[in-house]
């Protein structure tokens, strides 16, 4: 096997440094292969899930706002409190996956999250219900930006856009899932019955700890050198085996110093180079999902309350909004290197905007109108916010990478927060019209942000991006 660099023919790089620079140019020989789809399966099947579980209270609701009497306030708290956990879950997490590791972190995430959902099905009031939905946010909102920054540090620069957006497919996949197993079952079982098969992924945490290996990358920075280097020799011999052809030579790689200014943590991005980014992809983060779930958690809701629709056809219409955000992803999958994550980001949420402009001044008056515009603009927002979880962790170091991803995945949370409180305020109030022209206004601003201040990343390897 081929392994030799220029740091490492010596045996072991003393300099961290040194080591960061030569994994990631041997990762960057690594040819795509069994190994790296095999990897992103796992993981894929841990986010899929917890998308799941996350969009999984939308198509409870009505059930459960019958069942306990729930006021539109206490419909509104039952939404949101999961989005305050998940808030909370990914400040959490991303310091901890900086500090203890990635896979450690996921893992745990989805065996706690399992058994929550487990729990959940013991409820009888809304009070231990939102409890254990806010537990339930922490795992999950720990989870996301985690195995986002994971995928990213096992993934060569070449093409590097269409492999992890094909992992982060899972998420909007585990939303539709969600909601066509909700149309099809809740109306049959109930939510208790949903929230208990949701529990049984849990068990996949074993497959992470044992199938999973922890980043090389991330254990380089860390100073576990000997680590990173067999973790590195295990995962090339793999790909030898599977490719059946000797790995070539790795490119020079010099090693980059960090800032002499710079410190690791919430300090670090918020100084020099990076702090730019980590203002720019924050608003781009709160935009998309303020749209996104300001739509998705209530369109249920609405088409019961304003259109009478019942359950079924209700659940029915809510999952071709989902289907067609899955659409989206896949497109901005397949186009993302070529066009760019900023020109992709700043055209999505252009487009959804748009859409929603139209909805809300001319075409909201009927159910199989509202349908039509939310699911375009559904295409645009979902394909923007996909991108997102691949451009994120390009910005930042690895030594905040995880940070960097889960703040952003925090700021999608005040999103994830706020939009449903705005939505429910102002539907409350009558002004369905008026609801599609102020998500409008926000995707507006986001696309704005993405066209003017918004750094191309695309082709360029993690190293040169964020030193």
């Amino acid at each position: 096997m081929t392994t030799d660099t220029p740091h490492a023919t010596a045996g072991r790089p003393a300099d961290t440094a040194a080591l960061v620079a030569a994994i990631g140019a041997r990762f960057e020989r690594l040819p795509l292969c069994r190994w790296h789809v095999t990897v992103r399966l796992i993981i894929g099947a841990v986010t899929f899930f917890e998308a799941f579980d996350q969009l999984l209270i939308a198509y409870a609701l009505p059930e459960l706002r019958a069942a306990w009497h729930l006021s539109t306030g206490q419909t509104t708290s039952l939404i949101t409190v999961g989005s305050v956990g998940m808030l909370a879950g990914a400040l959490l997490s991303g310091r901890l996956a900086d500090r203890i590791g990635r896979v450690k972190v996921i893992a745990a995430c989805i065996a706690l999250s399992g058994v929550c959902s487990l729990l959940l099905t013991l409820c009888s009031s809304p009070g231990p219900f939102m409890a254990l939905r806010f537990v339930q946010g922490l795992a999950i909102g720990g989870e996301v930006p985690v195995a986002a920054t994971f995928i990213a540090e096992i993934t060569r620069a070449h093409k590097r856009g269409r492999f992890v957006l094909l992992y982060e497919l899972v998420f909007p996949a585990g939303l539709t899932a969600c909601a066509v197993l909700a149309w099809w079952l809740m109306p049959l079982l109930g939510w208790r019955w949903m929230f208990g098969l949701a529990a049984i992924p849990g068990v996949l945490c074993v497959l992470v700890v044992r199938c999973v290996p922890e980043s090389p990358r991330w254990l380089a920075d860390h100073g576990r050198h000997e680590e990173a280097l067999a973790t590195m020799a295990s995962i090339e011999t793999k790909v030898e085996k599977i490719t059946g052809e000797p790995l070539p030579q790795p490119a020079p790689a010099a090693p980059v110093a960090r800032e002499s200014h710079a410190r690791s943590g919430l300090r670090e991005l918020l100084t020099g180079r990076y702090r730019k980014r980590t203002l720019v992809v924050c608003a781009l983060w709160f935009c998309g999902y303020f749209v996104n779930y300001g739509i998705s958690s209530w369109l249920p809701t609405i088409y019961g309350s304003r259109f009478h629709l019942d359950l079924s056809d209700a659940l029915l219409y809510s999952t071709v909004t989902s289907c067609a955000g899955f659409l989206g992803c896949l497109v901005v999958a397949l186009t993302v290197d070529r066009i760019g994550r900023r020109h992709t980001v700043t055209w999505c949420l252009g487009g959804a905007a748009l859409c929603l402009l139209l909805l809300g001044l001319f075409a909201g008056g009927s159910a199989s109108s509202v349908l039509i515009w939310t699911s375009l603009s559904a295409v645009f927002f979902f394909g923007a916010n996909i991108c997102l979880y691949l451009y994120t962790p390009e910005l930042f170091p690895t030594r905040i990478r995880a940070l960097g991803t889960s703040l952003g995945g925090a700021v999608n949370r005040l999103g994830v927060i706020l939009g449903p409180i705005v939505v429910g305020a102002v539907y409350a109030g009558g002004a369905l019209g008026t609801v599609f022209v102020t998500l409008a206004v926000v995707a507006l601003v986001g696309s704005l942000t993405a066209g003017v201040a918004a750094e191309e990343t695309s082709g360029r390897q993690l190293e040169d991006v964020a030193p």
